[in-house]
This record gives C-alpha cells, structure tokens and sequence, in this order.
C-alpha cells in the first residue's frame, strides 16, 4: 500500500525560503514520476512541479527559478525547496505519484488526473 506523507509547512514572511518534504512507503521515489500541486481557499488545485524518474523537472510558470523539486533516494523522500516565497504561495502543498506499471509518460502528462497516489497536504502561508 502506498502512502506519502507530507510535512515541513509553516508560516514564513515574504522572500523567505522553506522545503516541504513527502515521505513516501510502499513507493520507490527514486523509481517514480513525482509531482508537488498546490491548492489555495477557493482555487483550483494547480500543478507546480513534476520530476521524472532520471531527475528531469518541470515547473509552473508562476515558480519557475524559485522552487526546486529534488528525490532523496536513502530517505525515499521528495523535497519542494521554496525560495523567495510571496504571498501568491499559500496555499495547501500536496505530493503526487503515479504508478509506475506500465511506465508512464511523466513530464508530458502533469496533470492532477494522471496521479494515482496523493498525500494529505501541508499548509504554507506566506505572509506580506
């Protein structure tokens, strides 16, 4: 059984920096197509970043050259690290996995639809 669980949330000030983390069991990170989305009160949940099996990424426009995804393979753990956080950022983070039998298309196909597994969330609010 899969399970990812997210942690590290929390408030920050704008311009501040933070890394959320998804631990992930039954799951072999490393060996995945992951992806971190967010959900702010009364918007859609959004796609910020997918990272394929090799390490390649692809992020949203909106945190393009702030947000790095990365995959701990010793600790089977995915990293969103934030830098230069606005207040556009709040929102709950949310960490995503397909399944990976059949290998499926990663970075072409990014959309919430295409993962099969998701964590519960963790909040960050960024404060102006």
């Amino acid at each position: 059984q899969v399970q990812l669980v997210e942690s590290g949330g929390g408030s920050v000030q704008a311009g501040g920096s933070l890394r959320v983390s998804c631990a992930a069991s039954g799951y072999i990170v490393s060996d995945g197509c992951m992806a971190w989305f967010r959900q702010a009160p009364g918007k859609e949940r959004e796609g910020v970043g997918i990272i394929a099996t090799y390490g390649s990424t692809k992020y949203a426009d909106s945190v393009s050259g702030r947000f790095t995804i990365s995959k701990d393979s010793a600790k089977n753990t995915l990293y969103l690290q934030m830098n230069s956080l606005k207040p556009d950022d709040t929102a709950m983070y949310y960490c995503a996995a397909k399944d990976m039998s059949p290998y499926p298309p990663c970075l072409q196909r990014p959309d919430s639809s295409e993962f099969n597994y998701w964590g519960r969330g963790t909040q960050v609010t960024v404060s102006s």
